[in-house]
């Protein structure tokens, strides 16, 4: 289940331990959240702050790692046709993954329907 890890030095690479893969951290971390959410909420609900935290992090990072990204892929373009082709690609896939984004918003809010017992 490891990854095989590329090296620097030209001799075989180890394989990289099944814990430090970050998708593998990340579905740790959400099991463990949800855990002490149902185990202790109320230390849940105190624990607030680092998850807003967290996604106030990610949100001021989204901004220039996007910025970085299209600067890169337009100053490593020879030519101004494939620069082209690159702006249209970069497009289509925003708008079919927006568009996909969007139905599967709007087919889990009409299916779950949250709030719906709210008196408010």
């Amino acid at each position: 289940m490891g990854a095989v890890a590329t090296s620097h030095a030209g001799g075989p690479a180890k394989p990289q331990r099944w814990w430090r893969m970050l998708y593998v951290q990340v579905l740790i971390g959400i099991v463990a959240g949800a855990l002490v959410g149902a185990i202790w909420p109320d230390f849940g609900a105190s624990l607030e702050w680092l998850g807003l935290a967290f996604v106030n992090l990610v949100k001021m990072i989204i901004a220039p790692v996007i910025f970085l990204t299209l600067v890169t892929g337009i100053a490593g373009a020879r030519e101004l046709g494939s620069l082209g082709r690159v702006v249209l690609k970069a497009l289509g896939y925003f708008l079919f993954f927006s568009t996909l984004a969007l139905i599967l918003g709007l087919v889990v809010a009409h299916v779950v329907q949250p709030g719906a017992g709210m008196h408010i």
